[in-house]
């Protein structure tokens, strides 16, 4: 099967994530843009980067690259691809847009012109025309404009692949799972220690940090990807690329453990980690972070998503303050990291962080932060490293 470009869209500050996730997966030629990174691969490497990476939002496959100044260009060059070989008369389609252009300045007029181009095609070619069908299509089509540059796309994954398939359950505000999975992989969670998220809300944490632990494939539970519907989809080869991600899943020797102190929460989460088959590998209990305090020996490593005072009706300065003299007081030797919308409210933490990192949590800039908890003293930490 010969190479061909592929582009993987991801969130602002995770293209490094997942331009050495696809390294890692056997790409070739990566190279990272914004909010994406490129690469080539076979038909076989399409299957595995949807099932197998868990910071990409997307897998696009470019098929027409051309210049466009107005209407007529774009049309010409939509034109200019043979349809017929991409997708049959009797299906449906639709046309996604992303615009960087003075020539376009509205999305709906690209894409209904782009949607021209190919139904009157068809219909001058056999005398029939696909219907479009903007929510459950066969084939997606992605135009992308940037100022006189149009890159036509197919869309290999469809739906967005933080759609994992296994959260049927949530609460107020959960967090997106590929920002979750590269929180995660951002942090250093590699599975060698123990693991916790003491406001756990849904569950998302605990299920992208043992899929990661055990090298399980983050969309293996999922139940579609839109090149299951392309005219050259090979049902043999992608059971074969499944069957060789999961043959390389490895065992957890630690804990994942979850807290929040919601009883509605912990039953979802109990249900979406169930859904996920990782019931197994994580725990979940009713409990406030405040009154807690570490349970295992060893290094823990601590993630989790504290609300941001937007949705809920909480003291924040008091709530961030709390956070700090629990990590300060009951959590030595623990790494901790915890993504918030209020960057304000870190100051009430009362610790410094020794990372923080910009990210957006939706259209919310955002700061994920990391706080070292020495077990004793940081000066002893020193003394020891130098001994």
């Amino acid at each position: 099967m010969e190479n061909f470009k592929m582009v993987a869209k991801t969130f602002f500050g995770f293209e490094e994530v997942l331009a050495k996730e696809l390294n890692q997966l056997g790409a070739q030629q990566v190279e990272q843009g914004v909010r994406m990174v490129s690469f080539y691969g076979d038909k076989g490497f399409m299957y595995k980067a949807n099932l197998a990476l868990r910071t990409a939002l997307k897998v696009l496959k470019p098929i027409a690259t051309f210049k466009v100044y107005n209407d007529q260009s774009l049309y010409k060059g939509v034109q200019s691809i043979d349809w017929s070989k991409v997708f049959r008369v009797n299906q449906t389609f639709v046309v996604d847009v992303t615009l960087n252009s003075d020539h376009f300045n509205h999305s709906l007029f690209v894409a209904l012109k782009t949607k021209d181009a190919i139904v009157d095609q068809f219909r001058d070619n056999i005398g029939k025309r696909p219907d479009i069908d903007k929510d459950y299509p066969d084939v997606r089509i992605n135009i992308h404009i940037q100022n006189d540059v149009c890159t036509v796309s197919l869309d290999t994954s469809g739906a967005s692949l933080h759609h994992r398939g296994y959260r049927t359950a949530t609460n107020l505000a959960p967090i997106n799972e590929v920002l979750a999975a590269g929180i995660l992989l951002m942090s250093g969670w590699d599975g060698n220690s123990h693991f916790l998220d003491p406001m756990c809300g849904s569950g998302t944490f605990l299920a992208e940090a043992a899929m990661i632990a055990c090298n399980i494939p983050a969309n293996i539970n999922r139940r579609e990807f839109a090149f299951e519907k392309w005219n050259d989809w090979d049902n043999d080869l992608f059971e074969k690329i499944e069957t060789s991600l999961l043959n390389k899943t490895r065992e957890f020797h630690y804990t994942i453990k979850g807290y929040d102190k919601a009883p509605s929460a912990v039953m979802k989460a109990k249900s979406n980690i169930k859904n996920a088959n990782l019931d197994d590998y994580i725990q979940i209990e009713e409990a406030n972070f405040f009154d807690t305090e570490k349970e295992t020996e060893g290094p823990l490593h601590m993630v989790f998503n504290p609300p941001y005072g937007e949705r809920l009706d909480i003291d924040l300065e008091r709530f961030y303050r709390e956070i700090g003299d629990t990590l300060k007081q009951s959590y030595p030797g623990t790494n901790s990291w915890f993504i918030t919308g209020n960057i304000e409210a870190l100051k009430f933490v009362g610790l410094k962080p020794s990372r923080k990192i910009k990210l957006f949590n939706g259209k919310l800039e955002s700061r994920l932060v990391k706080y070292e908890m020495y077990a004793g003293s940081k000066r002893t930490k020193f003394q020891n490293n130098q001994e």
